[in-house]
């Protein structure tokens, strides 16, 4: 029972938003019209019953007006019953997906506010969320209205066949309530709380060897090179061995609640026949009474077992409204406080970069990178990071593009949209080359003439023919090698001409002389650079050096004094 109370806790946690809200209560309508679609159905199948019950008394008794009589009622019934079946599925289907795309827009709205897609990362308890926005959403959006319209027509049915059997046999009604409760309780008492736990851990393990095949997938050009099939494969096999030994213990107890569930069905089909047989058999009532009165049987137990006979179902619903609660739950505190509750380097607007007594911490707090920071880099003052590997020269870059922000003191930032960052490794889209160039602004018109001028100008002039024009969708990674990535990068920047251009290794694939040739071309605009490079030969590109000596110290000194001793 408390299994099941907290299940409905949580669906109404998740369905609550979307079913209270304008969309929501434009669905509403739909709601009421398959509860009268429901109970049309309902009624139709206590019509069909009784013409089962009248076809077996007619056969018995060799009346043929009487059989045929009732074959054409069952065919009139059936005209009506086949386009009522299907409405009712359209339109139950129709509810589900409404709601999965107003919670999954919900869900997705959250995922990219606030970088929460990106501090997911550091959340332990938040495994795959593609998977739970993907698959989990769809599973409960359809599963919830599926059971909710599954509950409704065990109601209806409990109440229209009641009346049917309890003409029958009030002692068959009576027998029936209690036998449903036992087995229920049973049921749930035994494989309840188990079989939800190994549904959670099956959709996890499902989807970190989908992860794992889906890592070798995009990293193939590595793995071949470093000849790591080898490792590769004992890698996934052990993801895979993991989830089979998951499985294999699902089906275990699959196995006992198939057991259960298979004994009690079949007593089902029996003991209605026991109990009105010596009636029958007296002549008290026809054959046919033995015939509805098992279908009315079947229909009511059926309806009083409902979470019996949907433990399996139920088991894996509640798995997928777990793992979406959870996930809902962290990105709207991710949406709300930006991350963890540590403690915060505050980012406030500013014309400039500077940095008032920052102490930067990686996102756990479990080590200072840089302490007491104070600096400035204002319009003009380009600024280059300086500091052996490990010392959080890129995490200061992080910081500034406001994804870290565990620490203290005050970070002073232009808008996220004068600051541009070029990471080491460039991300790019699968799209059209106009609109990897344009990107992340890909609202932008890129003209035909400008792409072409901004490719010279990179050293990028065979791309537009490389790439069948400027139109073409191709997945960029596999056509560019990463010192070409990294120039279209640099593309990007010149096109959009932001105020601050953050660029933490990003000419590290180029040779001196491309590497010169942007650096020469970001100068002469009026974009300030912000540089973590390794190549001395950069400081001329800089007016300040920022050292980072270890153990959280730091120097900043002009470029012009760099290398004296």
């Amino acid at each position: 029972m408390k299994l099941n109370l907290n299940l409905v806790k949580q669906a109404l946690f998740i369905a609550k938003p979307y079913w209270s809200s304008k969309a929501g209560r434009r669905s509403w309508w739909l709601v009421a019209f398959l509860i009268v679609l429901l109970l049309a159905d309902t009624q139709l199948n206590v019509w069909f019953n009784a013409q089962a019950g009248e076809f077996a008394s007619a056969l018995a008794a060799r009346e043929g007006p009487r059989f045929w009589h009732s074959v054409r009622i069952y065919l009139l019934l059936l005209l009506v019953a086949v386009p009522e079946y299907s409405a009712y599925y359209f339109v139950r289907d129709r509810v589900g997906l409404y709601w999965r795309k107003a919670l999954s827009m919900r869900v997705l709205e959250r995922y990219f506010r606030n970088h929460a897609y990106y501090q997911l990362h550091a959340e332990a308890e938040i495994d795959n969320p593609d998977q739970r926005i993907a698959d989990d959403i769809d599973s409960i959006t359809q599963q919830s209205v599926n059971f909710l319209l599954v509950l409704a027509t065990a109601i209806f049915q409990v109440v229209a066949f009641g009346h049917v059997l309890w003409g029958i046999s009030v002692y068959l009604v009576l027998f029936l309530v209690l036998y449903a409760t036992v087995v229920t309780m049973l049921t749930y008492g035994v494989f309840g709380a188990k079989m939800v736990s190994l549904y959670y851990q099956q959709r996890r393990k499902e989807a970190n060897f989908r992860f794992g095949l889906v890592r070798v997938r995009e990293n193939a050009e590595f793995i071949a090179l470093y000849h790591g099939e080898k490792q590769e494969l004992n890698r996934v096999q052990g993801l895979f061995g993991i989830l089979f030994e998951n499985y294999m213990r699902r089906t275990r107890w699959q196995f006992g609640l198939n057991f259960f569930q298979y004994t009690h069905s079949l007593l089902m089909a029996l003991l209605p026949s026991i109990v009105i047989a010596p009636r029958v058999l007296s002549g008290e009532l026809e054959v046919g009474r033995i015939v509805q009165a098992t279908g009315a049987f079947a229909a009511i137990m059926g309806s009083l077992t409902i979470l019996v006979d949907n433990m399996e179902s139920l088991a894996a619903f509640a798995a997928g409204i777990q793992r979406v609660k959870t996930l809902n739950s962290h990105l709207k505190r991710l949406g709300t406080l930006g991350g963890s509750t540590g403690a915060k380097i505050a980012m406030v607007q500013s014309d400039r970069l500077h940095f008032d007594s920052v102490t930067l911490m990686t996102p756990n707090y479990e080590r200072t990178l840089v302490r007491d920071l104070t600096a400035s880099v204002g319009s003009g003052e380009s600024l280059m990071i300086l500091g052996e590997s490990g010392l959080g020269k890129s995490s200061l870059l992080r910081m500034m593009a406001g994804l870290w922000n565990s620490g203290t003191g005050t970070l002073g930032r232009p808008d996220a949209g004068e600051l541009l960052f070029l990471p080491q490794y460039t991300y790019m889209i699968v799209g059209t080359l106009r609109e990897q160039l344009g990107y992340p602004n890909l609202g932008r018109v890129l003209g035909d003439a400008e792409a072409r001028d901004v490719l010279a100008r990179v050293n990028l002039h065979d791309l537009e023919a490389r790439c069948s024009g400027f139109d073409g969708v191709l997945d960029f990674e596999k056509v560019l090698s990463v010192g070409e990535r990294q120039r279209l990068a640099f593309a990007r920047v010149l096109l959009q001409n932001p105020r601050y251009v953050l660029l933490d290794e990003a000419t590290s694939a180029l040779d001196r002389e491309n590497e010169e040739m942007l650096y020469g071309a970001l100068s002469a605009m009026s974009t300030t650079i912000v540089s973590v490079t390794h190549h001395p030969a950069l400081v001329k590109y800089h007016s300040q050096i920022l050292e980072l000596t270890g153990d959280g110290g730091w120097v900043v000194y002009p470029a012009a004094d760099f290398g004296r001793a």
